[in-house]
C-alpha cells in the first residue's frame, strides 16, 4: 500500500491513482491519514475529506459484495453527497477535488442500480 503523511495535495494523488485501480479501501485509508491533522485543526477542508473517504468506502463495500452492501454504500454516499457543495471555489487543490468528484460520479454511475 502506498503511504501519505498528513500532505493533502499528495494524497488526493494517490486517492485518484487508487480509485483508477479499484483499490477503494486503499483510496479511502491514504485521505484518512491527511484527514486527521486537518480534524485536529478544525481546517474548514476537513469535513470535505470526510466526505471522499466515505465515497470510497462506499465503493469498497459494492467491491466486496457485503451484506446489505448497496443500503451500506447508499448510506456512506450520503455523507459525500452532504459535503460536496464545500467544493467550491477559493479552496486550497479545487482541481483535484473536482477530478475526485468526477471520478465518484463516474463510479456512482457505474453503479445507477445503486445510486438511482
Amino acid at each position: 500500500m502506498l503511504t501519505m503523511n498528513d500532505d493533502l495535495e499528495g494524497a488526493l494523488k494517490v486517492y485518484l491513482k487508487l480509485l483508477d485501480e479499484g483499490e477503494y479501501f486503499e483510496a479511502h485509508e491514504v485521505m484518512e491519514e491527511a484527514w486527521h491533522p486537518l480534524r485536529l485543526k478544525k481546517d474548514p477542508l476537513a469535513n470535505l475529506v470526510k466526505g471522499f473517504i466515505n465515497a470510497a468506502i462506499g465503493f469498497e463495500h459494492l467491491k466486496r459484495k457485503r451484506n446489505n452492501a448497496d443500503k451500506k454504500a447508499r448510506r456512506v454516499m450520503e455523507s459525500y453527497e452532504r459535503y460536496i457543495p464545500l467544493c467550491r471555489e477559493g479552496i486550497v487543490y479545487l482541481s483535484l477535488f473536482e477530478e475526485a468528484r468526477e471520478k465518484i460520479e463516474t463510479l456512482k454511475r457505474k453503479h445507477q442500480e445503486v445510486f438511482i
